[in-house]
C-alpha cells in the first residue's frame, strides 16, 4: 500500500494470469494514481477468501451480509472507505471471470431490496459518491463484445447512488499475454502466427500504447479530482 494526501484507490485484479494484459492495463492505473500520492492497494480476486451469495435476503433486515465465517466484512470496509473503486478484468465469455462475479454478487448487502408491482426498489445503507473504473482486455476485436460487462457496472453504479461515475477502457484483439507491450514486429510475427493479417500490427502498436496511456491518465486525474461525467 502506498500512503500518501491523494484519494484512497482501492483496485481489484480479475484476470488468474499475473502477466495478463489486464495486469499492464491496472498497473499503467496505478502508476498514474501514484504521481499524485494516492493511497492505493491491489487486491487479486482470485485470492479473497470469500463464500458465495446464496441469495438468502437477510442483508435486508442486518443491513450487512450475513455470513460471518470469510473475509468479506473486512473487504467491505475497504470498499465503503474507498474513494475510487477499479475492477481490471479479461472478458471471458462475455462477462468476468468467475472470482470478480462472486465478489460482486456479494454487493448485494450493501442495499435495501423492495419488491414492488412493477419491479424492484434499490436504497443503498450508505451514501455512495465513487469513482467506478473498469479496465477490460478482450480478445475480441468488436467492443460491444464487451457489453454485458459494461451493463452489469452501469447497473450497480446506478443503484448504488446517482452520484457515482462509471469509467471504461477497453483493449480489444487481445490474443495473447504481454500483447500490450509487444513491439510492431512482435505483433506482426504474432498475427501471422494467428492468421490475422498482419499490416493490423501497424495499426494495433501505437494504438496498444495509447491504451495503456489512457489508463496512466486517467489515474493521474482521478487521484485528485472527481470527474462528473460518465464516460
Amino acid at each position: 500500500m502506498v500512503k500518501g494526501e491523494g484519494r484512497n484507490i482501492l483496485a481489484f485484479n480479475g484476470s488468474p494470469r499475473p502477466a495478463g494484459n489486464t495486469s499492464y492495463m491496472l498497473e499503467s492505473f496505478l502508476e498514474g494514481a501514484r504521481q499524485n500520492s494516492s493511497e492505493t492497494e491491489m487486491i487479486p480476486t482470485h485470492s479473497l477468501d470469500l463464500e458465495y451469495c446464496t441469495g438468502c435476503l437477510r442483508c435486508n433486515v442486518l443491513k450487512r451480509c450475513s455470513v460471518s465465517s470469510d473475509g468479506w466484512s473486512e473487504l467491505s470496509a475497504k470498499i465503503l472507505d474507498a474513494d475510487v473503486l477499479v475492477f481490471a478484468a479479461p472478458v471471458y465469455f462475455h462477462h468476468v471471470p468467475a472470482a470478480m462475479k462472486k465478489m460482486m454478487d456479494r454487493f448485494r448487502s450493501f442495499i435495501h431490496v423492495q419488491i414492488t408491482e412493477t419491479g424492484l426498489e434499490h436504497t443503498p445503507w450508505q451514501r455512495w459518491d465513487k469513482d467506478f473504473v473498469l479496465l477490460l482486455s478482450m480478445g475480441s476485436p468488436d467492443p460491444m463484445e464487451a457489453e454485458p460487462v459494461i451493463d452489469l457496472f452501469r447497473f450497480i453504479t446506478s443503484i448504488l447512488g446517482s452520484e457515482n461515475r462509471l469509467h471504461v477502457i477497453l483493449a480489444t484483439r487481445m490474443a495473447v499475454i504481454k500483447q500490450l507491450i509487444k513491439t510492431e514486429q512482435e505483433l506482426n510475427d504474432l498475427y501471422v502466427k494467428l492468421k490475422i493479417p498482419g499490416d493490423l500490427a501497424r495499426l494495433d502498436y501505437p494504438r496498444n500504447r495509447e491504451i495503456l496511456e489512457d489508463c496512466r491518465n486517467l489515474g493521474f486525474h482521478l487521484g485528485t479530482t472527481q470527474i462528473k461525467e460518465n464516460e
